[in-house]
């Protein structure tokens, strides 16, 4: 029987809190620490081990993945909140890596987060872990300075600052259970649309972004047709993608 969302997120929190991060970063442990820690969701790990789960593979085997992507999205998240970017001196009701520890501090913090997801993906015998990550951290990153120069299209800036990830969560949980590439299409199809509806209800939220360019329920029903369009992809694929459906509409239905 799959594991529940719940289920998986301890799993997470378990591995994440018993991570041997490399010793040469010395002091640097603890500010990344700070950054993995402090109550997130942990949607993406959660999504990574959902996909793998839903095609038979152990959490185990998928674990070193969705620690992998949980270490990106928490290496933008320390360099987002700088003052040369977003500058948010509090980050989940505390303070932001670089308010508690320096701004120099975090820019290193931030990046040995991202080594240290790399060094994760690459305990694969096959590099497309990997490389599933570093194309999803790229273009986070070139989502980030259109995102600096203004101007851009916004359906192309969330795809690439929000949607990569959330893509290469559902997928390298896939490649890491070694599901044959012939299989993958219906996996990516609703990765991108798990990334949209994700980026809507956020900005519903925050009413910013889509609620700006659309109106309020412009941006509602364009979650409520990702959501749609997510749960008929599900739909096409032959396994029990019954814990990503449960997921799919509690990102719908989120309020916070």
């Amino acid at each position: 029987m799959p594991r529940t969302p719940d289920e998986l997120r301890a799993i997470v929190e378990e591995y994440l809190g018993d991570l041997a991060l490399h010793p040469e970063l010395g002091s640097l442990e603890e500010p990344m620490r700070h950054a993995l820690g402090g109550g997130g969701k942990r949607v993406r790990p959660v999504l990574c081990l959902a996909a793998g789960d839903a095609v038979g593979a152990e959490a185990g085997q998928l674990l070193p993945a969705a620690a992998a992507v949980e270490l990106v999205h928490s290496f933008s998240l320390v360099h987002d909140d700088l003052p040369a970017l977003d500058n948010d001196t509090e980050r989940r009701g505390r303070p932001s890596v670089w308010a508690a520890h320096g701004e120099a501090t975090a820019v290193l913090a931030g990046d040995a987060l991202l080594a240290e997801a790399f060094r994760l993906a690459l305990v694969y015998d096959i590099a497309a872990v990997a490389r599933e990550l570093m194309e999803a951290t790229l273009a986070m990153i070139g989502g980030q300075q259109r995102d600096l120069e203004g101007g851009h299209d916004l359906a192309e800036l969330h795809r690439l600052k929000t949607g990569a990830l959330f893509n290469a969560s559902i997928m390298c949980g896939i490649w890491a259970a070694g599901l044959p590439p012939d299989e993958h299409p219906p996996w990516r199809a609703f990765a991108g649309e798990l990334g949209l509806l994700f980026q809507v209800v956020d900005d519903i939220l925050d009413g910013d972004g889509y609620v700006l360019e659309v109106g309020a329920e412009g941006a509602r029903r364009l979650a409520d047709e990702a959501a749609t369009r997510a749960h008929a992809r599900l739909d096409e694929i032959e396994a029990d993608t019954s814990v990503l459906a449960e997921i799919v509409s509690g990102l719908a239905a989120r309020t916070s």
